[in-house]
């Protein structure tokens, strides 16, 4: 016998009784089965009482707690002290948290703009006297600065070939101030979220533009803590999965879902009965050519001073194949 070949083979079996030991070990399990949820008072979030009430968070073994917040700024800031876990934002707002370090990663759109149906409108006042979309050119737009309102009044201007010296926007970072000053003329023009542009036009404002126009600009995304998704990546994937059966739902029928709407004041009393719901977005996540695009607009406005990557802030790892 050729004990000296015997002896070679030996760390070779080691190896391969390492491997087999490996493959039976049982697969880690995730921290937890709840998600906590920041959620401000979107029509966005309305997959998410969908999947709540017809029992599909169950049915995919998640457990889920929605925190309400009152503003995009509470919302952040629990995520970033790790009171809530998942969140409807915008990329911009991933940006901005990625800055220095990932703090969190975008996992899905929650809404996307359509030709058929749009997220944000620029309506004028009835007394603006403004009619047609070039009387628009010079006139300040009532916007939030630094936010998704602000880049898209600019891109669906300048894709409706504005110079830049003719767009005017002025800062009133308040929904709820905008649509006052706009119904009482204050302001000639403003940027809106559907339903409440909707309830604009029914108060007498007009729609000049929508990102209906332009909808590659427009969506907004489901977005988790990078420390939850790494220690939760089963949790993650089954919570997606109800929410894509409640999507489905909403989309085969969106007239069954008028009571969710009034009791989690995700649509304006007035509106409730003739407002129709938009078809929600099926799984996906934001592009390259999208990221990109908000990525240049925000270090163009300054608020970002470096580059952040797609890869640390999209990962659509957790979609349902």
């Amino acid at each position: 016998m050729n004990h000296r070949k015997v002896g070679a083979a030996w760390p070779v079996v080691l190896l391969i009784f390492s491997a087999i030991l490996t493959a039976c070990q049982p697969a880690a399990k995730d921290a937890t089965t709840t998600v906590r949820v920041a959620r401000i008072p979107v029509l966005d979030t309305l997959p998410l009482y969908v999947a709540q009430q017809e029992g599909l968070f169950e049915k995919h073994n998640v457990k889920v707690e929605i925190i309400p917040v009152a503003s995009a700024p509470e919302r952040d800031q629990l995520i970033a002290a790790g009171q809530a876990d998942a969140m409807i934002n915008e990329v911009l707002s991933t940006m901005f948290a990625n800055k220095q370090s990932v703090q969190m990663q975008t996992v899905r759109y929650a809404r996307t703009a359509t030709a058929t149906a749009p997220v944000f409108r620029i309506l004028v006042s009835k007394d603006s006297g403004i009619t047609t979309l070039d009387q628009l050119k010079g006139v300040p737009v009532g916007v939030s600065d630094g936010t998704i309102i602000a880049y898209l009044t600019e891109r669906l201007l300048q894709a409706e070939g504005f110079a830049p010296d003719e767009i005017q926007t002025t800062s009133v970072p308040s929904i709820t101030d905008r649509m006052a000053l706009l119904s009482s003329g204050q302001l000639k023009a403003a940027m809106l979220p559907d339903p409440l542009s909707t309830l604009a036009v029914q108060q007498g404002a007009t729609v000049i533009l929508a990102d209906s126009s332009h909808p590659e600009y427009s969506f907004s995304t489901l977005t988790f803590s990078k420390a939850f998704l790494d220690a939760n990546p089963t949790t993650v994937r089954n919570f997606l999965a109800a929410w894509e059966d409640a999507v489905a739902l909403i989309n085969a029928d969106g007239s069954r879902w008028t009571s969710l709407l009034s009791d989690q004041n995700l649509v304006p009393a007035p509106l409730l009965e003739s407002f129709k719901v938009p078809q929600f977005a099926t799984a996906g996540v934001p592009t390259k050519d999208q990221f990109q695009d908000m990525l240049s607009w925000a270090r163009e406005k300054g608020l970002l001073t470096q580059d952040v990557s797609y890869s640390d802030c999209v990962d659509g790892q957790y979609l349902p194949k």
